[in-house]
C-alpha cells in the first residue's frame, strides 16, 4: 500500500485534534440539587503545567462557599518493560443552592504550553423547597469539605448501627457483633467500648488500627462507613439476653470562616474548631435457647470439631517415656472445652498433660486445634492397648449430638534395663527458643541457579587441566623460581636492610669502626635497590633522587636518606668521639629507612582508601533506592517483625538466599505463624543442608506441630548416606570437586618431579585418592541438584485438612492432617488435587490449595 501525502497530511491532523483532545479541561458535577443542598464542581486538565485558570461566573442563585481547591494526581504503569507516566490536576469548588431554578455555568478557561483550553458549560437544575436543617446545608456527596463552624450535626449525619449475625442461638453458640460508623461529616476521633456484659463469654476481634472507609448507600444517601469493632460472644445463660447500648464520645472538625485564612494559617491553623459528639449505639436483644439434655461425657464443646490421638513410640521399654498426643481440632467454643480423658492401663504412671493452644479468634468463633501431651511410663513389660478417646459436642449444622473417636493405640512394651530413677523432664529440648537471625551481607542467586554444572564450573575445571599442561612443560625448565624476583626483592627489602643495621650495631659495639660504616653504606645502597628495583651499576644520588620522587615520597624525607649517606662518609674520617660519631650515623640510617618505609606504607594505604571511596559513591545510589539487609535485620532485633517480614520478602524478589530465608521464619514464628516459618525453615535447607541453625530451628518448630509422625524405617548406611549427602550443599560440594581436583594435580606433579622416592609414592596414591574425592563430590552434587530440582515436597497449610481416598469432594475421608505437617507429592496429573504420600506410609487426595510446595 502507497503512502500518500494525503495520508501524511490526515495523520497529522489527527494527532493534532488527540492533543488538542487530551488537553482539555474536563468537568463534573451533579445534573439536579436540591434547594438548600452544597454540592461541588470539579474541573480536571490532564497535565500539572496550568497557567491562569479561571471558572466561569456562577449565577445568581447559586453562591460559592470554598473553593478552588487543588489536587494533583499521578501514576506510573509499566508494561512489557516500558514505564509511562501521567499526571492531572484537580480545582474544586463547593457550591450552595439558594433557590429553585435551571442554571448554567459557564466554561472554564485556562492556559496550557501557551495555549487557551475551555470546558464544556454545565447545565444545574436546583428543585424541590428547602429542607429544615437548623440553618445548616446539606452535602450532595460523601467528598466534601469541612462544614463551617456551627453547623448543626443531627442523627441523619453521624450515627453508629450495631448488628449481630443471630438473633436467636444455642447455648455457646457464637455471635458475631459488629459496630458500623456512619458518617456525612469530618469525623477525626471516636471512643467507645463494649462494657463487660453479663450471661456472655466475649473476645475482640483484631481490626487495623488504621481506619479505612468505604461508600454505603442508606436510605438513598452515600455516606462513609467503616467496622470500627467486631466481637465474638458465646451465650453462657439461657433465656433473653439483652447487650446494653454504648455511647461513643467523637470529635467531628469544622472549619471557622469567620476567620482569615492567612491569619488561620500563620497561627497554627485557629481556622478549625473541634466539636464533641455522642453517638449512642442501640441495645439488641439475643434470644438463647437452652442445648437439649446433655448426655454423660459431654465436653462442653458447641460447633464443629474433629479429634485424632497418636503416640511418639510404639516399641519402648519398661521404664521410658511415652507421649501420646491428643488433639482436638474444628471451630466453635475451644477456650471452654473440657480436657479430654484418655484410659490408660493401670500399669502406666500418667503425669500432667501439657496443653498447647493452636486456636485464632475469626467471624465464625475461635478456630484452630488443642494439642494435649499426656507423658506416661509403663512399669512392666507386655503389650498393652490405649483404648479410643471419645469427645461428645453439639453439633451446630446438624443441631445434634455426636460422639467420635480416635483409633486405639497399641503399644509393645519390653523389659527393661531394671534401673529406676525418677521422671525427668523429657519434652523440653535444652534450649527453649529458636536461635537467633543471621546478621551481615549475604550473596543472592537466581531460584535454581548453581556454580555445579555451570560454564564457570566446567571452565575452571578445565582451566586447571590446561594449567596442570603447561606445568607440566615449564616445570621441566625449573623456571618458575624466577617468576616475580622484583616483587619478592622490594618485599624483602626492609628485612633486609633491618638485619645489615642489625650487624652495623654489633660491630658498633666492639668499636670496629671500618666495618661498621662499610656495613651501613651496603645496608643504604642494598635498600634502594630491592626496594626500587634498581640495578647496581645503576645506583646513584641522581637516580635514587629521581626514583624516590617518582615514588611520592617526600622531599624532606630524600633529603634525610641522602644525608644519612653523606654522613655515613664523612664520620668515617671525622675527628673526635668515634663511638658518638657511630651512634650518630647508625640512628640517621635508621630513621632515613623507617621514613621511607612508612611513606610507601602510607601512599599505598591513601590509594586502597581513593578506591574505597569511589566504590563507596559508586554504590552510594543503589544503597538509596532499595532496602538492605542490615535495614530489616534491625528492624527484626528491634521487635517490629511484620516490617521484617515485608523486608525479606522483597529481598527474596531479587535472588533467594539460605541466610533470608532462615531469617524470615525466625520473624514467621515471632508472629506466630508457625507454618510459614516452617515453609521458610525448609527453603533454607535446601539452600544450606548442613546448617545446624536451620536444622535447629526447624526441628523446634515442628514440635510444635500436630502431627507426629514416625518414617519407615531404613537400612542404617542408606541414613549414613543420606546424611553424608546432606552434610553440605550443592555449591559447597562442587567448590569441594574443584579443590580436590586442585590437590589432585599438584600431588601428580609431585610423582612426576619428585627428588625422593617417599615423595614420589606420596603423590602417586595421594592423586588417586583425592581423584575418587572428586568424582564423589560431583555425584553428592547431582543429586542434592536432583533433589532441589524435583520440587516433591510440601506443607499442609490449612488449620485441618482430610484426606481423601479419592480425588473428588464426595469422596471418603482417609485420614486428618493438620497445618505444618510435612508431605510428598506424588501425583500432579489431576487437576485442583495433589496424590500426596506421608513419611510413615500412608498416602491420600488433598485439595491443591491446602498445601504449599516447598
Amino acid at each position: 500500500m502507497r503512502i500518500t501525502k494525503l495520508h501524511l497530511v490526515l495523520c497529522i491532523m489527527l494527532l493534532c485534534v488527540c492533543r488538542s483532545y487530551s488537553q482539555g479541561i474536563s468537568v463534573s458535577a451533579p445534573s439536579q440539587v436540591a434547594v438548600g443542598e452544597n454540592f461541588r464542581i470539579a474541573y480536571t486538565v490532564n497535565t500539572q503545567d496550568v497557567d491562569d485558570f479561571r471558572a466561569g461566573n456562577i449565577p445568581a442563585g447559586i453562591e460559592v462557599i470554598a473553593g478552588p481547591y487543588q489536587s494533583v494526581q499521578r501514576s506510573i504503569q509499566m508494561i512489557n518493560g516500558r514505564t509511562s507516566s501521567s499526571s492531572s490536576i484537580t480545582f474544586t469548588y463547593t457550591l450552595y443552592a439558594e433557590k429553585k431554578g435551571t442554571y448554567t455555568i459557564p466554561s472554564a478557561h485556562a492556559k496550557v504550553d501557551g495555549k487557551s483550553i475551555s470546558s464544556k458549560a454545565v447545565k444545574i437544575t436546583v428543585s424541590g423547597t428547602s429542607a429544615n436543617t437548623n440553618g445548616a446545608p446539606r452535602m450532595h456527596d460523601e467528598s466534601e469539605p469541612m462544614r463551617p463552624s456551627g453547623s448543626h450535626i443531627s442523627g441523619k449525619d453521624l450515627f453508629v448501627k450495631v448488628s449481630a449475625n443471630k438473633r436467636r442461638v444455642y447455648e455457646q453458640e457464637p455471635i458475631l457483633l459488629t459496630y458500623k460508623v456512619y458518617t456525612l461529616v469530618d469525623l477525626t476521633q471516636l471512643d467507645g467500648k463494649m462494657p463487660d456484659l453479663t450471661g456472655f463469654h466475649t473476645q475482640e476481634i483484631k481490626l487495623p488500627l488504621q481506619k479505612s472507609y468505604h461508600i454505603e448507600k442508606v436510605n438513598g444517601i452515600n455516606y462513609r462507613c467503616v467496622t470500627w469493632s467486631q466481637y465474638v460472644m458465646y451465650p453462657q445463660m439461657t433465656g433473653k439476653l439483652q447487650i446494653p447500648s454504648i455511647t461513643f464520645k467523637g470529635i467531628v472538625v469544622q472549619q471557622n470562616r469567620a476567620v482569615d485564612p492567612f491569619e488561620a494559617f500563620f497561627n497554627g491553623g485557629s481556622g478549625y474548631v473541634e466539636v464533641k459528639r455522642n453517638i449512642v449505639a442501640p441495645a439488641i436483644d439475643i434470644q438463647v435457647d437452652p442445648l437439649p439434655k446433655k448426655p454423660v461425657g459431654f465436653s462442653g464443646g458447641v460447633g464443629s470439631f474433629k479429634i485424632s490421638a497418636n503416640a511418639d513410640n510404639k516399641s519402648i521399654k519398661a521404664g521410658d517415656p511415652l507421649t501420646v498426643r491428643v488433639v482436638v481440632s474444628g471451630v466453635g467454643n475451644m477456650k471452654l472445652l473440657k480436657q479430654p480423658s484418655v484410659a490408660f492401663p493401670k500399669d502406666f504412671d500418667k503425669y500432667d498433660p501439657k496443653v498447647t493452644d493452636n486456636t485464632k479468634l475469626t467471624e465464625k468463633g475461635i478456630e484452630g486445634s488443642i494439642i494435649y501431651d499426656f507423658l506416661v511410663v509403663p512399669r512392666n513389660q507386655g503389650k498393652y492397648v490405649i483404648p479410643p478417646v471419645n469427645f461428645t459436642y453439639y453439633d451446630l449444622n446438624e443441631k445434634k449430638y455426636k460422639t467420635i473417636k480416635t483409633q486405639p493405640i497399641n503399644v509393645n512394651v519390653a523389659k527393661g534395663t531394671g534401673r529406676g530413677g525418677g521422671i525427668v523432664n523429657y519434652s523440653d529440648d535444652v534450649e527453649d527458643d529458636i536461635r537467633g537471625i543471621k546478621t551481615g551481607s549475604t550473596s543472592l542467586r537466581q531460584l535454581g541457579q548453581f556454580f555445579y554444572g555451570s560454564v564457570s564450573y566446567w571452565s575452571c575445571i578445565a582451566l586447571l587441566i590446561i594449567l596442570f599442561v603447561v606445568l607440566l612443560v615449564v616445570f621441566r625448565k625449573r623456571a618458575i623460581d624466577n617468576a616475580d624476583i622484583v616483587k619478592m626483592k622490594g618485599r624483602r627489602a626492609n628485612r633486609v636492610a633491618v638485619k645489615r643495621l642489625r650487624n652495623a650495631e654489633k660491630l658498633m659495639k666492639s668499636g670496629r669502626q671500618n666495618e661498621f660504616y662499610d656495613e651501613v653504606l651496603r645496608a643504604l645502597w642494598g635498600y634502594v635497590s630491592d626496594k626500587l628495583n634498581m640495578p647496581v651499576e645503576r645506583l646513584s644520588r641522581d637516580n635514587i633522587s629521581y626514583n624516590l620522587k617518582n615514588n611520592e615520597i617526600k622531599e624532606s624525607t630524600i633529603n634525610k636518606f641522602m644525608s644519612a649517606l653523606d654522613e655515613c662518609e664523612f664520620e668515617r674520617y671525622a675527628p673526635g668521639d668515634i663511638a658518638g660519631n657511630m651512634s650518630k650515623t647508625y640512628d640517621s640510617a635508621m630513621n632515613a629507612i623507617m621514613d621511607i618505609e612508612n611513606s610507601l606504607k602510607s601512599l599505598k594505604h591513601r590509594k586502597k582508601t581513593n578506591m574505597s571511596i569511589i566504590l563507596l559513591l559508586m554504590l552510594f545510589p543503589l544503597s538509596l533506592s532499595a532496602v538492605t539487609k542490615e535495614q530489616v535485620d534491625d528492624a527484626y532485633s528491634k521487635g517490629n517483625y511484620q516490617k521484617a517480614i515485608v523486608g525479606y520478602n522483597e529481598l527474596l524478589k531479587k535472588g533467594v538466599s539460605a541466610e533470608l530465608y532462615y531469617n524470615l521464619g525466625n520473624a514467621y514464628y515471632r508472629t506466630g505463624d508457625n507454618t510459614k516459618a516452617i515453609i521458610a525453615y525448609e527453603r533454607a535447607l535446601r539452600l544450606s543442608p548442613g546448617d545446624n541453625d536451620v536444622l535447629f530451628n526447624l526441628q523446634f518448630v515442628r514440635n510444635k506441630t500436630v502431627d507426629k509422625i514416625m518414617p519407615r524405617s531404613e537400612m542404617f548406611f542408606v541414613t549414613w548416606y543420606k546424611s553424608l549427602v546432606n552434610s553440605v550443599g550443592v555449591d559447597t560440594w562442587a567448590v569441594l570437586s574443584v579443590l580436590f581436583v586442585i590437590i589432585a594435580l599438584v600431588l601428580t606433579l609431585l610423582f612426576l618431579f619428585g627428588d625422593r622416592i617417599i615423595f614420589r609414592k606420596l603423590g602417586f596414591y595421594g592423586a588417586i585418592a583425592f581423584l575418587i574425592l572428586f568424582i564423589f563430590s560431583n555425584v553428592f552434587a547431582y543429586q542434592q541438584k536432583m533433589q532441589f530440582e524435583n520440587r516433591d515436597e510440601a506443607i499442609v497449610v490449612m488449620s485441618v485438612v482430610n484426606v481423601k481416598n479419592t480425588p473428588a469432594e464426595s469422596g471418603s475421608d482417609s485420614f486428618t492432617l493438620h497445618e505444618g505437617t510435612n508431605v510428598r507429592i506424588i501425583d500432579k496429573t489431576m487437576k485442583d488435587w495433589r496424590h500426596i504420600e506421608l513419611p510413615d506410609g500412608r498416602d491420600g487426595w488433598v485439595r491443591e490449595n491446602q498445601i504449599e510446595e516447598i
